[in-house]
């Protein structure tokens, strides 16, 4: 090939093959779609090529990728201590220390950690379960018993900290601080508690309180999400007494529509589809609201709360996605589910992403959108690349990247969101963090 055009077509290609982080919950966007070009069709024999794997320690703490690092929490047990052998027991303190990680993207090694005393009370005492946002050489992070840090993204060192049981009379969930904050110009947005402090907003440089918003019993574990209904932002607030929506910039209630969700298990994060946001629990199913009023309209919702005898779609830690007026979402039992958006019928359902075996209780798979089809990570520690859509489900190619090492579920599991970043996916247990590039040859 003459030299000039062999340049030509590698300027061609590197403008072409589009690179992104994976800097927060969900994504670059926090809508659940990898946007990056240049990712392989189909998975090669014996799977992606790994790059490198690092040594953790454990929780459900997804990975966020930004700037050549990759930041995670994890947690030690320590000496001597163990986790009940039930895992829903919430008896006394369980000792150890959470820990924030950044590890150098290209091969692994741990940059700088950041360890503190966190005595666990929770259920589900694996670790923490907040992914990091990282933004303007910031990182901010969210233990499992309310410690808020906001770190230097270079070095570690604590910029500013809060500490929401302490500083609001919040009260640690049944299973911990969960909802991942979210960022909104200069203000950092987290799920709290506490009275009159569900919902608080912090300046994200310097930690002070802006304002703060709503009360109920319990929090819950659902992130805050910012939606936009004729032409304004709306922050949607779901603990389990009721859907709410904020304006963002002052804290006030919009509007509310009660909800009372068994368990407080509003998780999940809504939805939106233009005029639609799609709402759904473990226990109490789905519902799909049409917004622009002074309230919202309820369009279709589950009439029989049931985790067994489900209508629609009863998602516990999988966020559904909805793509060409289709939403596609796990049910409570590892059933993937195809639903008709507008009327919330049920077109398909499969176990083969989750449990070929049948039914399996809070069965789960992450799904991410990337063009015209899904990968799906599942919790047996696979990564399938399917394709989803009105008529059923289409599996690609499937890669076993890693084996589920928690037994919370008292089965092994994975239940830990990946990133996909620069061509990669960056995907934890309770053991290691591994990277396997998914670029196409």
């Amino acid at each position: 090939m003459n030299p000039a055009f062999r340049l030509l077509a590698f300027a061609v290609t590197f403008h072409t093959v589009r690179a992104d982080d994976w800097p927060q919950w969900l994504g670059p966007q926090r809508d659940g779609v990898w946007r990056e070009t240049g990712i392989l069709s189909k998975f090669p024999a014996g799977g992606p090529p790994v790059r490198w794997r690092a040594e953790i320690g454990a929780g459900y703490s997804g990975p966020a990728v930004a700037g050549g690092r990759v930041y995670l929490m994890d947690r030690k047990l320590a000496p001597g201590a163990t986790n009940p052998g039930n895992p829903f027991a919430r008896t006394g303190q369980i000792p150890g220390n959470e820990r924030v990680l950044c590890l150098n993207e290209a091969d692994g090694k741990i940059v700088w950690q950041h360890e503190y005393d966190c005595p666990y009370t929770v259920s589900y005492a694996a670790g923490p379960r907040v992914t990091p946002l990282v933004s303007g050489g910031r990182v901010w992070t969210v233990g499992t018993e309310g410690h808020l840090f906001c770190f230097d993204a270079a070095d570690g060192q604590v910029v500013w900290s809060r500490d929401f049981k302490k500083d609001f009379g919040a009260k640690t969930p049944v299973w911990g601080f969960a909802g991942h904050p979210l960022l909104d110009g200069n203000k950092l947005i987290c799920l709290v508690g506490g009275e009159g402090s569900v919902a608080v907003a912090f300046d994200k440089d310097t930690g002070k309180e802006l304002w703060r918003a709503l009360s109920a019993r319990e929090p819950g574990y659902c992130p805050p999400t910012m939606i936009e209904v004729g032409g304004k932002k709306q922050l949607i607030v779901w603990h389990p007494e009721a859907v709410n929506a904020l304006d963002p910039e002052s804290g006030k209630v919009l509007w509310t529509h009660p909800w009372a969700i068994r368990s407080g298990l509003s998780l999940a994060q809504p939805r939106q589809v233009g005029d639609l946001l799609f709402v759904t629990a473990f226990y109490n199913g789905a519902r799909l609201f049409r917004l622009g009023g002074t309230a919202p309209e309820v369009v279709w919702q589950t009439d029989k709360p049931s985790e067994k005898e489900t209508q629609h779609l009863n998602c516990l830690m999988s966020t559904p996605v909805i793509a060409d007026g289709t939403i596609y979402g796990v049910c409570s039992y590892g059933q993937l589910r195809g639903l008709k958006l507008e009327t919330g019928e049920r077109l398909w359902e499969t176990f083969a992403a989750t449990n070929p075996e049948g039914p399996t209780r809070w069965g789960n798979a992450f799904i991410v959108k990337q063009g015209d089809r899904f990968f799906l990570a599942n919790e047996k520690g696979d990564l399938i690349i399917a394709r989803l859509t009105p008529k059923g489900y289409e599996e690609v190619s499937r890669a076993h990247l890693l084996d589920p090492t928690n037994h919370d579920a008292r089965r092994p599991v994975v239940w830990s969101h990946p990133a996909f970043a620069n061509r990669c996916v960056f995907t934890r247990n309770d053991r290691e963090l591994v990277c396997a590039s998914l670029a196409a040859e």
